[in-house]
């Protein structure tokens, strides 16, 4: 749908709002990742297209959603500890849980916390303001938990949070079955949108002056055209890095399994494609991989790695591991240390292993103690950030291009990041500096997590 045609909607539903009686008001608090936060927008987008006002905060509203993460142990508890907090407020109030949690829960959300009225998987956003018409109507408990396969979760109206930056889903779901992931259960099988979809809602952003786009996936480079002739993730990539008015495309999350040479390739010859890949790789230790049920072996994504240490860009990697996968030995732990010390990541995401529902992995012996995964990702962190201070160091003196994100009033400095998804701190003497610039920063210091520099005129 065009977004003149979207801006007019939600304009004419706003005054009509305003004409019949005052706009009903909702709060959302997102947990999780990048594909959480834009589920959140498009939740956004459709209240707000039906009249719904966003505050700030839940004591100010009607309705109280929690889009909710359940890919770790805590983040689940975390949503379970908001909603007892505001169990006593609930009165007058619907609430709503939404997201991978919702979906698996079920309808067990309303035994654990019985003020919530709405539980929602994220393949039914599309039908939320129905869902909310049945609450209003009288209905106690609703619930919109079905994992339509024909659905690639769009909704017609998406509410941006960021003027510059945006996010746009290519695919949705994962056909792998990574033995400690829930994914799978909660978002259901692969499906992937058209290209020509796709290519659409970016040349719109772009004429609308967005200049970054990030295209999500929980497997990303999975994606398949699902028209006859379309094209591959290697091949989309190269046609995003063609749209008028795009200064940079970004992807996540890589499974290694999907991640061939072509994609490298494209990085190689397009700078508007980002010189930064997030390629997860759990463990190093090839018989941790097996039990992992991750499909390839060291050996397979170290050739990966090696593909990107050899591109001209400069390509900076980033991924996830997971320690205390039940079974894993110390020398399986050495294996992943001995493994971040050859790839030399510019950082790494790391979790103890947490025990989730509906996963292979629950039947697995050998779960490994508490404090031992501790211990393990102690020493794992702190490996990483001495890797992360010599890798970062390598950038004083050079000059790298940002995309300034904000002003810092307690520094007294600009906020950038770089194609390599690096966050840089400058000073710039010049005036007239806003959010969304571009500009060229000469990199002065560096520390574990970013860099700090000043602008050049």
């Amino acid at each position: 749908m065009p977004t003149t045609v979207i801006k007019d909607a939600v304009r004419t539903l706003r005054l009509y709002n305003v004409i019949t009686g005052p706009m009903k008001k909702f709060y959302i608090e997102t947990f999780g990742c990048q594909m959480n936060a834009h589920d959140s927008e498009k939740v956004v987008g459709t209240l707000m297209s039906r009249g719904y006002e966003q505050v700030e905060e839940p004591g100010d509203a009607d309705l109280v959603l929690y889009n909710t993460c359940s890919i770790r142990d805590k983040a689940e508890q975390k949503v379970f500890s908001r909603l007892q907090e505001f169990k006593r407020h609930s009165k007058g109030r619907v609430f709503g849980v939404l997201g991978c949690v919702a979906q698996q829960e079920g309808e067990k959300i309303f035994e654990r916390a019985p003020h919530v009225s709405l539980v929602c998987g994220s393949a039914s956003y599309n039908r939320l303001p129905e869902l909310l018409v049945q609450i209003e109507s009288g209905q106690k408990r609703v619930t919109g938990l079905s994992l339509d396969t024909e659905d690639t979760f769009e909704t017609p109206l998406t509410r941006r949070d960021n003027p510059h930056r945006a996010y746009i889903t290519i695919i949705e779901g994962c056909d792998k079955s990574c033995a400690y992931c829930v994914v799978p259960f909660t978002r259901g099988p692969e499906r992937s949108r058209t290209g020509t979809s796709i290519l659409e809602e970016a040349g719109e952003l772009a004429r609308m002056g967005y200049t970054e786009i990030q295209l999500l996936g929980q497997n990303v480079n999975s994606y398949r055209d699902p028209t006859p002739g379309g094209p591959d993730f290697a091949r989309l990539i190269r046609q995003m890095g063609e749209v008028p008015g795009l200064k940079r495309v970004r992807f996540t999350t890589s499974h290694p399994r999907d991640f061939v040479k072509e994609i490298v390739d494209a990085i190689d010859e397009n700078p508007v494609l980002c010189n930064h890949v997030h390629l997860p790789v759990q463990s190093g230790s090839t018989s941790v991989l097996k039990a992992m049920q991750r499909l390839y072996t060291r050996d397979d994504y170290m050739r990966r790695i090696e593909w990107m240490k050899r591109s001209p860009r400069s390509i900076a990697i980033t991924t996830d591991i997971i320690v205390g996968f039940p079974g894993e030995t110390e020398s399986d732990f050495e294996q992943t240390l001995d493994l971040i010390d050859q790839v030399e990541y510019d950082s790494v995401f790391s979790f103890k292993y947490s025990r989730r529902p509906n996963t292979p992995a629950l039947a697995l012996d050998d779960q490994i103690s508490e404090e031992e995964k501790t211990r393990r990702i102690m020493i794992l962190q702190e490996r990483q950030r001495g890797i992360q201070m010599r890798r970062n160091a390598g950038y004083i003196g050079t000059i790298e291009e940002v995309m300034v994100e904000g002003f810092n009033k307690a520094t007294a400095q600009w906020i950038g990041r770089t194609s390599q998804n690096k966050t840089l701190n400058f000073n710039h003497a010049a005036g007239g500096i806003g959010a969304g610039q571009y500009l060229p920063v000469r990199v002065l210091r560096a520390g574990p997590n970013s860099l700090v520099g000043e602008g050049v005129n």
